[in-house]
């Protein structure tokens, strides 16, 4: 798997698995997004944009199957952060 971090826009993360052509995006706002049958070029475009997010919304939001989630993350840190003040 392939991964990405980005450092503007709505988009934090983005992971890419190629045998399964499957392009996972993690938002500032915690969700993930799983979209399916993204081709390769799709992918190394995504990471080579000035603006992940204007690329994402042009090209790939609703070209490709998608399946939404949520992140663990701030579940697991706020449970971290309750077992270092009570222990």
């Amino acid at each position: 798997m392939e991964t990405k971090k980005f450092s503007i826009g709505r988009i934090q993360q983005a992971d890419y698995q190629s045998g399964r052509q499957q392009l996972d995006l993690h938002f500032n706002d915690g969700s993930i997004r799983s979209y399916k049958s993204v081709p390769g070029e799709v992918w190394r475009r995504l990471c080579q944009s000035p603006n992940p997010t204007t690329y994402w919304e042009d090209r790939i939001a609703e070209e490709y199957p998608h399946v939404r989630g949520q992140s663990n993350t701030g579940i697991d840190e706020a449970r971290k952060k309750l077992d270092d003040l009570f222990g």
